[in-house]
């Protein structure tokens, strides 16, 4: 048995959790490595089967799931089924327990050559039903079953019952029964007329000329035109049938996409855009078609790749017609864009329109995606694994289905029933992030359930006034939940009070920005230690503590993270929330830290960048000349200043006159510097290099810095991120930083 690796992990809770989210819904799955992202869909795409498997095995109902491949009887029956059944929605057949998962992959690099690259994602779709289900199939549904009018209806739900068909009528009769005698009488009739021939009048002489010869022939002629007839009429419907099925079968709908793409005054009309909706609302009832008939969910998993990679006016497109043509109500879609989130996100915020807050790439993602889900970077272990499985160059690994038979409970799995797995090998690149074979992982199941329904429905009020009153963003929070219990329970991790997981969760979906500062800050303050070889501080120490010490450093960076402020919730809540009712530390925080898949990790890594940027290594010729960190600065007292200045061998009478004046850091960075230069008193050459040390570059050499930076080739241009230190002039007021933040 092969130990489970951090992204076994991730992609076991994962395809847990998409076994138990309702469609539709899109996940976002970032990572900055493409080759992690492959290797967890396609790990994902294995347990997501096995856990297929093992809720049929498990399921005691009354009637079976059909197989997913059916005999000639089951071919026959669906047949009939579109012919002459209409499916009577109850809410059994709503709800039901087994499942089925259809994936498809949609790699938006091959179709980036089009200009309507979601017309190429619902081409996808119908290439992928017609594998999966037939292309018969879908044009008997069309013919027999779809009706364009039913969108606007409401759908219609009943009462749990015996029957889930009803027959199709005419005049109050089953169209079925119609059909057979359409088939049956013909039938007859031609026996008998292959049996006895029709009697034949006699004509006389005498009645050549008379008018009951011509009475008894136009008699025998009516006879023989009604039983003409009556073969005829369903011969001519059979000819009608499979001409309409030809026409479909040749005329298909993905051909029809095709031309209204190559057709540029058709696809720039608004009403080709409103015709493949309407075929992915047909796609969406034939599913639900299906379900009813095979007993079980039915769930199309497309899987979104290499987006990141096209231009950001076709990265808008695909995203709006993610949140447009697949996001129905009773859409059995479930759509996982896995994306480097740093690209997307600054592709999208310079795309064509993107005028407003609402229009950029957060507020765009957060009405979108419904799972956020963020694969942590790798850890030691991994990253030494990859080295070497990178430096010896391994070639082939072991084939993944040999997970089937180590997982437990699966090794009688009868394989008339049993779905396929079949893995594709993949790329060179990405062979060595592989597990030489799938890692088998098992958590209970009424574990999981026990903690997320008490969770859920608990009466928290506290955590309440917390939420956000957008379904959305309640929607990311409950699946969230449910993952973060599965990677903790599957990572062995002693599991916190349940209103605690909850309360993490919250606080990942409100103030990311706050928490990734914290988490960094945290990080920060470790390797500090490490280096200097201290002590690292106490995880008793409360996650308000930490920003509060460090509040002041964030007011001084907020320019070049305003976007990412904008995505946090109200400061004083988020005060309230670490100070009154969830009093979170160190040692919460690094419990949590591995399940916080919720949170998005790119944010993290340019607070980092802000952050290190401002710091120059205080080492060498340069020590009395690079700017201190702000950090530093912010959290220095009067008589370090004054140690510093001595260091430095300044004259007394400087030291005397800061400590005189009782000068902070705090003073030095919020005060103002022309003040500080008449209060000092120091010449042009001693204030230069004061000014240099403790407040930053000077603003005639940040700006030859920004003018380094390469340009956009966009009209709008960035704020800077990469400022080597935020200038002593953002406030002269430091009771605002409190207030701000």
């Amino acid at each position: 048995m092969h130990i489970a690796t951090k992204d076994n992990i991730f992609a076991y809770a994962l395809s847990k959790t998409l076994t138990k989210v309702s469609s539709p819904a899109t996940v976002g799955l970032y990572s900055s490595c493409q080759n992690r992202l492959s290797m967890i869909l396609k790990q994902m795409e294995v347990y997501m089967q096995h856990e297929t498997l093992r809720i049929e095995e498990e399921y005691r109902g009354r009637s079976r799931p059909r197989s997913v491949k059916p005999s000639v009887t089951g071919m026959l029956a669906l047949i009939s089924r579109m012919l002459f059944y209409k499916p009577i929605w109850t809410e059994e057949n709503q709800h039901h327990l087994n499942i089925r998962f259809i994936y498809v992959n949609f790699s938006a690099w091959h179709f980036a050559g089009s200009d309507l690259l979601w017309a190429g994602l619902a081409i996808r779709l119908f290439q992928a039903m017609q594998l999966n289900f037939g292309k018969l199939q879908l044009v008997l549904y069309r013919m027999a079953q779809h009706d364009e009018e039913e969108e606007i209806q409401k759908k219609s739900v009943e009462e749990d019952g015996p029957n889930h068909w009803r027959s199709k009528k005419i005049c109050c009769c089953p169209l079925w029964f119609l059909f057979l005698l359409s088939l049956v009488i013909p039938l007859i009739i031609l026996v008998f007329l292959l049996t006895y021939e029709l009697p034949k009048h006699e004509v006389k002489p005498e009645e050549v000329s008379g008018k009951s010869g011509l009475t008894g022939q136009s008699g025998l002629g009516v006879l023989e035109g009604l039983i003409i007839a009556s073969i005829g009429v369903p011969a001519a419907n059979a000819v009608r049938i499979i001409f309409m099925l030809a026409k479909n079968l040749i005329f298909s709908q993905e051909l029809n996409i095709k031309r209204g793409m190559d057709n540029k005054r058709l696809s720039s009309q608004l009403g080709f855009m409103n015709e493949v909706r309407k075929e992915m609302w047909f796609l969406s009832r034939f599913i639900e078609f299906m379900e009813v008939f095979e007993r079980r969910r039915i769930r199309i998993v497309l899987k979104i790749t290499n987006l990141d990679r096209c231009s950001p006016q076709k990265i808008v497109a695909v995203l709006d017609a993610v949140n447009i043509l697949l996001s129905n109500e009773e859409s059995p879609f479930i759509s996982i864009l896995a994306v480097n989130p740093d690209i997307l996100v600054q592709k999208v915020n310079f795309a064509d329109g993107c005028f407003s807050k609402e229009d950029r790439a957060y507020a765009l993602l957060n009405r979108i995606v419904t799972l956020a889900f963020t694969v942590p970077p790798l850890c030691d272990d991994s990253k030494c694994s990859l080295f070497y499985s990178l430096a010896s160059n391994s070639k082939v690994p072991e084939d993944l289905n040999t997970w089937e038979d180590k997982q437990r409970g699966f090794k009688n799995a009868p394989s008339p029933d049993a779905f396929a797995v079949e893995i594709a090998l993949v790329t060179k690149e990405s062979q060595p992030l592989m597990n030489k074979t799938t890692a088998a992982l098992d958590v209970a199941e009424e574990e999981v359930e026990t903690v997320v329904q008490s969770i859920l429905s608990s009466n928290d009020r506290k955590l309440n006034e917390y939420m956000s009153d957008d379904a959305m963003s309640m929607r990311r929070v409950i699946n969230s939940i449910r993952v973060t219990v599965i990677i903790m329970k599957a990572l062995k991790t002693e599991l916190p009070q349940p209103e605690l997981v909850a309360a993490w969760v919250v606080l990942a979906n409100q103030w990311p920005c706050r928490l990734s500062w914290l988490i960094q800050c945290v990080e920060d303050v470790e390797q500090r230690a490490e280096i200097d070889g201290r002590t690292v501080a106490d995880d008793a120490k409360t996650l308000w503590k930490v920003f509060s010490e460090s509040r002041a450093e964030l007011y001084v960076m907020r320019a070049d993270i305003d976007d990412l402020l904008e995505q946090d919730g109200d400061p004083e809540m988020f005060e309230r929330f670490l100070t009154v009712d969830f009093q979170f530390t160190i040692k919460d925080l690094k419990t949590f830290e591995m399940a916080t898949v919720n949170l998005d990790h790119s944010m993290r890594k340019e607070l980092a960048q802000v952050r290190g940027t401002a710091r120059l290594k205080d080492s060498g010729w340069m020590r009395n000349l690079a700017p201190l960190p702000i950090t530093a600065i912010i959290n220095m007292g009067t008589e370090d200043i004054c140690k510093e200045l001595e260091r430095m061998e300044y004259p007394t009478k400087y030291i005397d006159t800061v400590r005189s004046n009782d000068l902070s850091g705090s003073t030095l960075v919020f005060g103002d510097g022309d003040d500080l230069k008449d209060l000092l008193g120091m010449t042009y050459g001693e204030w230069t290099k004061f000014k240099l040390h403790f407040l930053g570059l000077p603003p005639h050499l940040r700006q030859q810095y920004k003018n380094m930076l390469p340009a956009l080739p966009h009209r709008q241009s960035p704020p800077s991120r990469l400022a080597i230190h935020a200038s002593h002039h953002y406030s002269s007021n430091p009771g605002s930083v409190n207030k701000s933040l």
